[in-house]
C-alpha cells in the first residue's frame, strides 16, 4: 500500500515589506497532489523597485492554477501581465468593481514602466499584450457569493473598507475525510469608508476555525493619535496668500481629498473664489467611474466634487506653475515621484510661499519620503535638480486607507478560534512590535511574520512547522 500523505498548506509572502505583495499558497491533499495559488500579484515601489525583485518569480507560472486579487493597487496587481509573459494562462478572481477599474491601472501601469525602463536602460517588464491576456482572463466574483474554484477549494469576497472593490477574501479548502483549513487574506484593511457601507462579517465566519493572513501598515500608532492637521494647514496656508500642491493617489485619496474640499467650501472655511486643479489623467479616469455610479457608491456620495475644480491637462499645466497667486493643485502621484507630481514638486519646493502636503504613505527610495528628513534650507534632490528647501512640506495620516493599530486589534478579536495570525504588509521594526501586541491581545494559537524568507506550514487546527527557505 502506498503511504497517505499529510492535508495541509504552505504559505509564503512573497514580500518583505509594504509593496510588492504576493502570497503564494500551495496545497498538499493526503491523495498526494497539490493545488497552487497566489493572492496578489504586486510591483515594488520606491527603494525595493531598485533591484531585480520586479522581474522575477520565485516560482513557476505554469504550475499556478489561480490567482485572487484583494484590490486594485498597483503594490497589489502591478506584476499580473508579467505572469502570463512566464506562461501563466489562468483565471484572475476578484470582485466586480475591481475588475471595472483593472484595465485602468494595469495600463497605467504599463505605461510608467516601459517609460521607467526606457530611462533605465533595461528590458521593459512586460508587454501590453501581456497586460491585454491579463484582462481577458479576469473574472469577477460577486461579494459575499462562495464559488468553488475547484472541486476542493471554494472562495469568498467580503467587503473591506479599503478601497473601492477591496475585498478580504476567504479560502475555504476541503477534502473528503478531513477538517477544512480555512484562509483568510485582509489585503489592506480598513474598516471604514465614506463612499460605501462596510458589513461586518458574518458570525459563521468569525466562528471558523482559521488562519489570518493580516496587514499591520500602520501597526504603530491607533486611531486616537491621528493628528487632524490637513484642514488647519489647507486654511493657514490660504490665508497666507500661498499656493498648496497635494500629491494624491489616483483611486480613493484623490476622491476622498476633493469631497473634503468640497466640505470646507460648503461650510464657509474655503472661499470658492480659490482656485482649485486636479491633475493626472489615470486619476481622472477614476473620477469618472466614481460619477457614473457603476461601482457600487452611496447615492449621496456621487456628489462629491468642489465647486469650480478645474481639470488640468498638459496644455495649462505650465501656466498654473507659473502663476503667483494661492491656489490649491490636487496631482498625482500620492508619493510624489511619478506623475504630474513631478513637474509641481521642483517648482514649487523652491518657493518661500508655497505648501506641499502629502495625505498618505511615502515608501523609503520615494521623492515624498526623502523630502521627510530634509530642514527648510537644506539642499534637496528633486527631480535630478538640486534645490534648497524653501516650501514648507507636511505629511497627514488622517486620510489613510489603513486601519491603524487598535483598529487592526479590534478586527482580530472577533473571530474565536484563531490558529495563526501571520503579518504582513508593515516594515519589519513594525510588524515585530505589532506581534507582541497581537500577542498580548489576540487569543491567537500563534502569531507569525510574513517574509520571503519562510514558509508557515499549516494545517486545519495546527501550525505544523516554519520552514526557511531562499530565493536566489
Amino acid at each position: 500500500m502506498g503511504s497517505k500523505c499529510r492535508f495541509y498548506v504552505d504559505i509564503q509572502s512573497l514580500s518583505s515589506g509594504v509593496t510588492g505583495s504576493c502570497h503564494l499558497c500551495i496545497v498538499r491533499y493526503p491523495d498526494c497532489t497539490f493545488s497552487r495559488f497566489i493572492v496578489d500579484c504586486g510591483l515594488f515601489q520606491g527603494t525595493d523597485e531598485k533591484g531585480d525583485e520586479n522581474f522575477t518569480f520565485p516560482f513557476n507560472a505554469n504550475n499556478i492554477d489561480f490567482v485572487l486579487v484583494t484590490h486594485n493597487h498597483v503594490d497589489h496587481i502591478g506584476r499580473l501581465p508579467l505572469l502570463y509573459k512566464n506562461g501563466y494562462e489562468g483565471k484572475i478572481y476578484t470582485t466586480p468593481p475591481t475588475s471595472m477599474l483593472l484595465p485602468l491601472s494595469l495600463y497605467d501601469s504599463f505605461k510608467v514602466l516601459k517609460d521607467t525602463c526606457k530611462r533605465r536602460n533595461i528590458p521593459t517588464l512586460y508587454s501590453d499584450s501581456n497586460v491585454g491576456q491579463a484582462l481577458k482572463n479576469v473574472q469577477p466574483i460577486p461579494f459575499c457569493k462562495s464559488v468553488e474554484l475547484t472541486e476542493n477549494i471554494k472562495v469568498t469576497f467580503f467587503y473591506n473598507g479599503h478601497l473601492i472593490g477591496a475585498a478580504l477574501i476567504l479560502v475555504e479548502i476541503s477534502y473528503p475525510g478531513e477538517e477544512n483549513i480555512n484562509l483568510l487574506f485582509t489585503g489592506d484593511y480598513n474598516n471604514k469608508n465614506i463612499f460605501f457601507d462596510v458589513p461586518p462579517l458574518p458570525q459563521e465566519v468569525l466562528d471558523l476555525p482559521i488562519n489570518i493572513m493580516q496587514e499591520c501598515t500602520y501597526g504603530y500608532m491607533d486611531s486616537d493619535e491621528i493628528a487632524q492637521s490637513f484642514e488647519t494647514n489647507i486654511l493657514e496656508a490660504i490665508n497666507n496668500n500661498a499656493s498648496i500642491v497635494v500629491p494624491v493617489f489616483s483611486l480613493g485619496r484623490s476622491q476622498e481629498i476633493l469631497y473634503f474640499l468640497k466640505n470646507l467650501q460648503e461650510t464657509g472655511k474655503l472661499s470658492t473664489s480659490i482656485p482649485t486643479y486636479f491633475d493626472g489623467r489615470l486619476a481622472h479616469r477614476y473620477t469618472e467611474l466614481y460619477l457614473k455610479k457603476d461601482l457600487g457608491i452611496k447615492d449621496e456620495m456621487t456628489d462629491f466634487l468642489p465647486s469650480g475644480l478645474q481639470f488640468v491637462d498638459a496644455s495649462i499645466r505650465d501656466s498654473i506653475i507659473e502663476d503667483n497667486h494661492s491656489k490649491i493643485i490636487l496631482t498625482t502621484s500620492g508619493m510624489g515621484s511619478y506623475g504630474p507630481a513631478q513637474l509641481y514638486i521642483p517648482a514649487f519646493i523652491k518657493r518661500e510661499n508655497a505648501l506641499i502636503h502629502f495625505t498618505g504613505y511615502t515608501a523609503e527610495g520615494t521623492l515624498g519620503h526623502r523630502l521627510k528628513t530634509a530642514e527648510i534650507g537644506d539642499f534637496v534632490k528633486v527631480g535630478g535638480l538640486i534645490a534648497e528647501k524653501k516650501a514648507r512640506v507636511e505629511y497627514t495620516t488622517e486620510f489613510s486607507a489603513h486601519a491603524k493599530a487598535d483598529e487592526l486589534i479590534t478586527f482580530l478579536q472577533q473571530f474565536t478560534n484563531i490558529n495563526l495570525v501571520l503579518l504582513n504588509h508593515g516594515e519589519e521594526t513594525v510588524k515585530e512590535n505589532f506581534a507582541k501586541r497581537v500577542i498580548k491581545q489576540v487569543p491567537a494559537k500563534n502569531v507569525g511574520i510574513a517574509s520571503r524568507d519562510t514558509f508557515f506550514r499549516i494545517s486545519a487546527y495546527h501550525l505544523i512547522k516554519t520552514m526557511s527557505t531562499k530565493f536566489q
